[in-house]
């Protein structure tokens, strides 16, 4: 395929918000595609190169794109930052600035341009951003102008086109059965190997059976099992016994550790190990006490699933979620490491010895994991577990772990398989605010801001609009935050409205224009909310709103589809008032 016919599929996707039409147009796009690219064009119409787990990023400025423009078509770089200036889109500028300098080639097929813009991304080292620039006004040099304008739009992360891996899941059932009949089995097939690219190819060479050996693999990140709520231990029992495990909750950052034999022999040493968070963000330069300490484990090869939290070895205390979190860094790692040293509670294995374990029964694999990981003081540590069959039992386990400052349970069914992606009961929740008027705290996106008034108006920002996800790519309205913000809070929020903001409402937006904020901002930011009440609410498009809601903490390590959704907040209202 040609690119230019790829550039004409990404005008029609900008041209709607309709998400069946988005993914009519996509199925469309994937049957014409050949065997050959359909992974290529997956990660472009994301606006990606490779998956986000493998961390390879355009890093691509707009200064830069100007820059690139400039040279392509030995036009004025002040000229093309006044037109991006009343524009707001460099897409657009470069589509202009192509048909006015007439550059009408459409030849180089979608693989040409992709390996080109891959190459981009890649380079590093000395000289590097130059390399970079040289590369894409090149490329600029050689295409239409509607190609041009999504060349330009990728590399500076801006694609905008109003969909996520979710809707080509979508539409690769759509193109294989001619409906979403299909969408199950591939997304289970996605949520063990997170590389959309790769199940496309599966699906479009071989078809749903391309799917049926997907399993683990060291080094592709799984879907982290999630877990659901109930109102009550006596409910934990009905729902998950006669046997449940029991667990401690950690305040810290989910982690999925990789490591295999990075030789092709196998012989384990040396070994290779990967760290992901909960979004498949590689972090493993951020951890250098966890790769060291998982090398020195007794197996060649593992997947494992934990949760790293800070810890103070002179007071043996557990660090706050805002202490851990600033381990999530890209410079002075070493230093951090130091002053806040990390332990890992391993909780599950997915991947053992060459074998996906994934399908096991919990009790199983529990087995496994002590084989290998044991609860002796180091940096990574088995996580503590009993096993209960009354109200009694589940309750008391809950009270020691609040009382050493920890969050509270997770209570799991012991003859289930691990349930990559999901959210179900296999595994509950049990939190220090269960028993209260709300059964947990809330993640929220925010969706924008209000201008301040009073002593506010100097901090940029007054109060903040939340939401929360829908099931249908959708972010809904649920409430107005602007209380119990500390004044550097407020400046910190005015840094992030700075930098989110855009000049319209996101298409994937609901929000009834009687809360509509002054502010529009990409959902980027998850904030966890503490209220005092879940109330019905007929002013947000969520159906329900807060009542006097809290920050507790900014969740860097969660992606907005991973706030609490729609569903789950009907979920908790259910609960508080004395539903299931």
């Amino acid at each position: 395929m040609r690119f230019s016919t790829l550039a004409e599929y990404l005008q029609k996707l900008e041209s709607t918000s309709s998400r069946n039409e988005i993914t009519k147009i996509l199925a469309d796009l994937f049957r014409i595609s050949a065997d050959s690219e359909i992974d290529k064009i997956c990660y472009l119409v994301l606006g990606r190169i490779e998956p986000a787990y493998t961390g390879v990023e355009f890093n691509f400025a707009e200064k830069m794109m100007i820059r690139a423009m400039s040279m392509a078509y030995m036009a004025d770089g002040v000229q093309i930052l006044k037109e991006y200036k009343q524009k707001g889109d460099l897409g657009n500028v470069v589509e202009e600035l192509a048909h006015a300098k007439q550059t009408v080639n459409g030849k180089l097929s979608v693989e040409e341009v992709y390996e080109r813009l891959h190459k981009v991304a890649e380079e590093g080292g000395k000289d590097s951003q130059e390399r970079k620039l040289v590369g894409v006004s090149q490329l600029l040099c050689q295409v239409d102008p509607l190609s041009a304008k999504y060349i330009v739009r990728i590399p500076l992360g801006k694609l905008r086109l109003g969909f996520s891996d979710a809707t080509i899941l979508d539409a690769l059932s759509v193109m294989k059965v001619g409906d979403k009949s299909a969408r199950k089995v591939i997304e289970g097939a996605y949520n063990v190997l997170s590389d959309i690219g790769q199940i496309a190819l599966r699906v479009k060479g071989k078809g749903l059976k391309g799917l049926e050996t997907t399993q683990a693999t060291p080094g592709v990140p799984v879907r982290t099992s999630l877990a659901e709520r109930l109102p009550s231990a006596a409910k934990i029992i009905e729902k998950l016994g006669p046997l449940v495990a029991v667990e401690p909750k950690m305040d810290g950052l989910r982690v999925q550790i990789h490591v295999w034999a990075a030789s092709a022999q196998g012989s384990g040493e040396p070994k290779e190990v990967r760290v992901f968070s909960r979004n498949h963000e590689n972090t493993t330069a951020m951890f250098p006490e966890i790769v060291e300490a998982v090398k020195k484990l007794p197996t060649k090869d593992a997947i494992f699933d934990g949760e790293a939290i800070g810890y103070n070895p002179e007071t043996q205390k557990f660090a706050l979620f805002q202490q851990t979190v600033q381990r999530k860094r890209k410079y002075d790692v070493d230093t951090k490491a130091g002053e806040i040293p990390l332990k890992v509670f391993v909780f599950d294995v997915l991947y053992l010895n060459g074998k996906d374990v994934m399908s096991r029964p919990f009790r199983v694999r529990r087995k496994l994991l002590e084989e290998v990981v044991d609860n002796r003081a180091g940096t990574i540590m088995l996580t503590r577990q009993i096993v209960v069959d009354n109200e009694k039992d589940l309750k008391a386990a809950f009270e020691e772990y609040i009382k050493e400052g920890l969050e509270g349970i997770v209570a799991k069914k012991m003859d289930v398989a691990y349930q990559a992606g999901g959210r179900g009961f296999h595994w509950v929740k049990y939190k220090r605010h269960t028993e209260g008027e709300i059964a947990d705290t809330i993640d929220c996106v925010l969706m924008g801001a209000y201008r301040g008034k009073g002593k506010r108006a100097g901090f940029g920002v007054g109060g903040f609009l939340l939401g929360v996800p829908g099931l249908d790519n959708k972010f809904y309205s649920l409430s107005n935050l602007g209380t119990g913000l500390t004044d550097e809070q407020f400046r910190q929020m005015y840094k992030m409205v700075e930098e989110l903001k855009v000049d319209t409402k996101p298409d994937s937006y609901e929000v009834p224009s009687v809360v509509a904020p002054d502010i529009w901002m990409r959902p980027k930011v998850v904030l966890e909310i503490l209220a005092d009440e879940i109330s019905v609410s007929p002013r947000h498009a969520a159906k329900y709103s807060l009542r006097f809601p809290r920050l507790v903490k900014m969740r860097n390590d969660k992606s907005p589809e991973q706030a609490t959704s729609a569903h789950e907040l009907e979920t908790l209202y259910k609960m508080q008032n004395g539903g299931n």
